[in-house]
């Protein structure tokens, strides 16, 4: 029996980790909820999974402690935004199993997360470093050549860089593929998401940037793949569901039987493969030179993104100017002497404080 804490449950995320333990009471007991808005829906997850323990208006603090508190063998952070880098923490120094969908610490955290996880105790939970982690299965580290993570290339698609000026924000919401909230969806329009996924993935598995590539492939059904050193490619496909991936995270390395609806091979498929756009959407580029830089750098690529997001979202910001104040925020940025969660702290305050200087100056 897996005991598991799950931090966002009433999101995205967290509702399908439900399902997949609501089928299978006898394989994971839930003890532990928290969520930061909906506390009706989270009361009514905690009688359904008998949990005694469920944190409302969730933030660093409340989230942490549930994490110290209560005896998990998995905590699974599917709470959206750098507020999970203190939950991700607590779970690494507590020796929990980190089934991880908030990318954000990871990237926000960087060398202060890794330097805390045991080799196999972050789980990664995005659908394509799952499909990494399980293509990485079939080689030792020594024999990757590079990392291909796939793109579903988002609602604009095929878009020139001039196009996109006048998108709203419903236009940008529309995604092809997947149903997923506000922020991210908007990130997976602007590519920002991807860019993210790239610095995750030169986190998690330690390789290098310039061996890490992205490949636009619009049918979401090969979730990323793993290049070797003799020219083979291995690569995990699936439908676009992410109840495998969440699965996997729960119960790592062992696979859940019946959680997903494997591909019908009895029917014609075409899967197309297209090389990124990097003029149209410059957010993978840009997030590789952050990345590098590392240090402070993510945090402040991370806030002032959130921030150009909800600008765009009140009608302050264009959609290219989310980017853009991306990359001006960046380009001003001094880091610190110094890399601890007060320095990461201080400067994600000042990005968004600059984010929003720059959005109001026009």
């Amino acid at each position: 029996m897996r005991r598991v804490l799950i931090l966002g449950s009433t999101g995205s995320i967290g509702t399908q980790a439900l399902d997949v333990i609501r089928a299978r009471r006898e394989q994971f007991e839930v003890v532990g909820l928290a969520a930061g808005r909906d506390a009706e829906t989270l009361a009514a997850q905690a009688a359904e999974f008998g949990v005694a323990r469920a944190a409302t208006a969730l933030g660093a603090d409340a989230a942490e402690q549930l994490v110290r508190d209560l005896d998990a063998d998995v905590v699974l952070n599917g709470i959206t935004g750098s507020v999970g880098l203190g939950p991700t923490l607590a779970a690494l120094e507590t020796g929990r199993t980190l089934a991880l969908a908030n990318k954000e610490s990871l990237i926000v955290g960087g060398d202060l997360v890794t330097a805390l996880a045991a080799p196999g105790q972050i789980v990664p939970v995005d659908s394509e470093h799952s499909a990494i982690a399980q293509a990485l299965r079939s080689g030792a580290a020594g024999e990757v050549r590079r990392l291909v993570l796939t793109a579903s290339g988002g609602p604009f698609r095929g878009r020139t860089r001039a196009s996109l000026h006048d998108v709203t924000p419903a236009q940008a919401l529309a995604h092809p593929t997947w149903n997923m909230g506000r922020v991210v969806t908007t990130n997976s329009a602007t590519l920002v998401n991807k860019g993210l996924e790239v610095i995750e993935a030169h986190l998690l598995f330690g390789v290098d940037y310039d061996d890490i590539d992205v490949a636009v492939h619009p049918q979401s059904i090969v979730h990323s793949m793993v290049e070797f050193v003799d020219g083979s490619t291995i690569a995990q496909a699936s439908p676009p569901d992410m109840r495998l991936p969440i699965s996997l995270g729960l119960d790592w390395p062992r696979r859940v039987p019946g959680v997903g609806v494997p591909l019908d091979w009895t029917t014609a498929q075409t899967w197309t493969f297209e090389p990124l756009d990097a003029e149209a959407f410059p957010a993978v580029d840009l997030a590789k030179q952050v990345g590098r830089a590392g240090g402070t750098y993510p945090a402040v690529f991370n806030a002032a993104n959130e921030q150009a997001v909800d600008a765009f979202h009140e009608g302050a910001l264009t959609f290219l100017g989310i980017l853009d104040t991306v990359r001006r925020v960046v380009d001003a940025h001094t880091p610190p002497a110094t890399l601890d969660r007060g320095a990461l702290a201080e400067a994600e305050r000042w990005a968004r404080q600059s984010a929003d200087g720059l959005i109001a100056a026009g």
